[in-house]
């Protein structure tokens, strides 16, 4: 079995001057094109999602608009394929599932936008799925948040997004339990 990186909607939405733009969207696209560089040279599959609101209140991520355009940072090469999603989940709806298959993907290797909804559901299902994943907390962005009075800051957000749900579900793989 192999690994694949899996960039998940680094799309010039969330971008200063998108329609909604990321905390850090830059430094977050940069691990990522180091990541997408490491990959393409050792000959490693390289799959994009790239998020599509196709509704009439839209507010980011409209078909044809420059916002929903991958970044070129990260811009697919010839071959890699690009999956368009309506969902957070990269799985509903698309045929993500076939790809890792055909490629004998096991294990995902994830950066993208934005880790507290794309990223999460995306690595949430694939470990339903039974594959492995490592989300690169450095090559992904959030938002600014505030919950229950707390900020949530999009600079620390990755890490915290990341953190405790993955060791959850870490555990859940190692006890074979259902999430709770």
């Amino acid at each position: 079995m192999a690994r694949g990186l899996l960039i998940i909607d680094i799309q010039r939405d969330y971008f200063p001057g998108g329609a909604y733009p990321l905390v850090a969207p830059d430094a977050a696209a940069e691990t990522t094109r180091r990541l997408l560089d490491a990959f393409r040279a050792a000959g490693e599959p390289v799959i994009h999602l790239k998020h599509i609101w196709d509704a009439p209140d839209a507010a980011f991520m409209r078909p044809g608009t420059d916002g929903v355009e991958i970044h070129p940072l990260v811009a697919p090469a010839e071959g890699e394929p690009v999956i368009e999603k309506e969902q957070p989940n990269g799985f509903i709806g698309t045929r993500l599932s076939d790809e890792l298959a055909a490629r004998s993907i096991d294990a995902l290797v994830v950066a993208g936008m934005m880790s507290s909804m794309c990223v999460d559901a995306t690595v949430r299902a694939a470990v339903d799925q039974g594959l492995s994943a490592t989300v690169v907390h450095d090559a992904c962005a959030a938002p600014n948040l505030e919950f229950g009075g707390r900020d949530h800051s999009g600079c620390h957000g990755p890490r915290r997004v990341h953190g405790r749900p993955r060791r959850r579900l870490r555990q859940r793989r190692r006890r074979r339990q259902p999430a709770l």
